[in-house]
């Protein structure tokens, strides 16, 4: 029954007549909103992994099937990433994932830079025992992860991944700018498609990646701001040349 009235109201409207499966999940559960945010969910990260790979042309028809969901609703999503800068709108031709370049990742580097660095001194500025403690529980999680991925890369560069980032945000946590913090987490998402493409190519430098982190996290529960935010850009840098595409 909620699919016909459904129908009917989409008819009036002249769009489509058939609705995907995830299209009517998302009725069900929560309209509209709810299908975008989830499609938008998965395509971010799928692009950030590489299974949409940088420059990929994104046909909608194709990732209509693919994602179970409708061509209207995957042209707004689409045009929600290319709002992120992650997606490439190219007028009548359709979307396409954004390229990857040196410079590309030259910037986002210098961003990231910026905008950590000066988030990290007035989180160590607040510093409390709560944030000492997400600090340590993130940074042994991630150390635990980091003795696995240099051997198999392909089954726990993810979790690596995840795992790293818990520990940047947790470094983090105590900076109260909210602003910072989002365009933080925009130009970390950047990185991170630039490092998951790194690591399906190259070795994972494991010693190198622990022994950084270990320095941070000492010099960031030791309440020493320049130490730690001399030490995390000199981080952000190494891991870029790490993951430069015209290294691969």
């Amino acid at each position: 029954m909620l699919q016909k009235v459904l129908q009917y109201e989409m008819l009036s409207f002249g769009a489509e007549m058939n609705l995907t499966a995830m299209d009517e999940r998302a009725a069900r559960s929560g309209g509209a909103s709810t299908l975008t945010e989830t499609l938008h969910e998965r395509l971010r990260h799928d692009i950030i992994l590489g299974v949409l790979p940088p420059a990929a042309k994104l046909k909608l028809e194709k990732l209509s099937k693919a994602y179970d969901v409708s061509v209207n609703t995957l042209r707004e999503t689409l045009s929600r990433l290319a709002a992120d800068g992650l997606v490439v709108a190219e007028g009548q031709k359709g979307f396409a994932v954004l390229p990857v370049s040196a410079e590309d990742l030259r910037e986002i580097t210098e961003m990231r830079q910026l905008l950590e660095c000066h988030a990290l001194k007035q989180s160590i500025a607040a510093a409390d025992l709560d944030w000492e403690a997400r600090v340590v529980g993130a940074y042994h999680k991630l150390s635990k992860v980091e003795e696995l991925v240099e051997a198999e890369p392909e089954i726990y560069g993810e979790p690596w991944e995840r795992a790293n980032q818990e520990f940047h945000e947790a470094l983090i946590s105590n900076c109260r700018s909210r602003w910072l913090r989002l365009y933080l987490r925009a130009m970390y998402d950047h990185s991170r498609r630039y490092r998951m493409l790194s690591l399906k190519t190259k070795p994972f430098p494991r010693s190198q990646s622990a022994a950084e982190h270990r320095l941070i996290l000492d010099a960031a529960i030791g309440r020493s701001a320049e130490q730690a935010t001399r030490l995390l850009a000199d981080h952000i840098l190494k891991a870029a040349q790490l993951a430069e595409p015209s290294a691969r």
